[in-house]
């Protein structure tokens, strides 16, 4: 053996040991606090809303009001509402709690013992954030990762904030593996399905049929619209297309936005004012669900299920249906088995 064939055997066998061969599958929804004290809240909030995507105003602007106002007094009140929602038991928010199993449940469909998948989960604002676990999925030897923004219809302060703290990952990575990003399927065949499903199964326990059912979506500014988000025309898309699977018309599934914030014009028509005019027109039985949430959350389980249901009551409704969110439920992990594995073939 000559010197040059002896000094790179040598280097190879010092070389650091690279695990591969792995697929990595991450599935990212928002994010939550760790906890509903004033600290938590302020860390969870300070994070969510210091994203330029999230609030597109001017820094010069929105930091001052952010640190000066916002968060001495909003972690407060979101902490407030964070309780009456709160897992209690497991001491942590339910969007934690199902997006741990929906990442089980997934892991355990994918488990084809032909098959390498590794399939994990973290949240764009808080614990597990979304850089520890591509480290982690890497040291598992995921030389190919297909992250999941779990939301159906792309929005540029969901979907693309997600993507950008992806990247952003990868920039300090000398060794960055393949990488795929699930588009929106806000017109997938089974996710439609499935929420038509969720509806009729509702509907089936109550003793009386809601007259009408709300679709409502997390709302953005019109200003983001204006822009040229595509986030309303993905809602109304889904919306149409869950029509059409369960035979009604505009009059029997309407769609809303809900969760403002600040004081520019959001989306409209507003979920709680439509909740309001409803009941005071005399409607006395609705069902709301929440088609873009793939995990029930703060935004569902207490603004929808507790804060609509009670504008309906106080304002002479009888009967408000939450219709919970697909969570971990067999159609809802069909929903996500469905487009994981159209977006990893020619991978397994």
């Amino acid at each position: 053996m000559n010197q040059s064939t002896s000094d790179n055997a040598k280097k190879q066998e010092n070389h650091p040991p690279v695990p591969s061969g792995k697929v990595g599958v991450l599935l990212i929804n928002l994010g939550t606090p760790d906890g509903t004290d004033y600290w938590s809240m302020r860390r969870y909030l300070a994070e969510f809303l210091s994203d330029r995507r999230v609030i597109e105003w001017s820094r010069f602007l929105w930091l001052p009001i952010l640190h000066g106002i916002v968060l001495s007094k909003r972690p407060q009140k979101s902490g407030a509402a964070y309780k009456k929602i709160w897992n209690n038991k497991l001491d942590e928010s339910p969007l934690r709690t199902i997006t741990r199993s929906q990442s089980d449940k997934l892991s355990d469909m994918l488990s084809d013992p032909g098959e390498n998948v590794v399939v994990d989960w973290a949240m764009r604002y808080g614990a597990p954030s979304i850089a520890n676990r591509l480290d982690a999925l890497k040291e598992e030897g995921c030389d190919r990762i297909l992250v999941f923004p779990l939301y159906p219809q792309y929005s540029a302060s969901t979907t693309a904030t997600v993507n950008d703290e992806v990247f952003r990952a990868l920039l300090k990575m000398r060794w960055q593996p393949a990488l795929r990003i699930v588009p929106p399927y806000y017109d997938d065949e089974i996710y439609i399905s499935s929420l038509a499903d969720s509806i009729r199964n509702k509907i089936s326990e109550l003793d009386e049929e809601p007259e009408m059912v709300l679709a409502s979506f997390h709302g953005i500014p019109q200003s983001y619209f204006d822009k040229g988000d595509p986030y309303h025309c993905h809602c109304q898309k889904t919306a149409r297309l869950l029509r059409e699977k369960l035979g009604w018309d505009e009059a029997r599934l309407q769609i809303t936005f809900q969760s403002r914030f600040g004081p520019e014009e959001w989306l409209q028509p507003y979920t709680d004012k439509t909740v309001e005019k409803l009941a005071k027109e005399g409607v006395k039985r609705i069902a709301v669900l929440n088609p873009g949430f793939v995990a029930d959350c703060l935004e569902t389980l207490e603004e929808i299920a507790d804060e609509a249901a009670g504008i309906f009551e106080e304002h002479g409704g009888e009967q408000f249906t939450h219709i919970p969110c697909l969570n971990d439920t067999s159609e809802g992990m069909a929903a996500l088995e469905n487009v994981v594995l159209r977006e990893l073939q020619g991978w397994i």
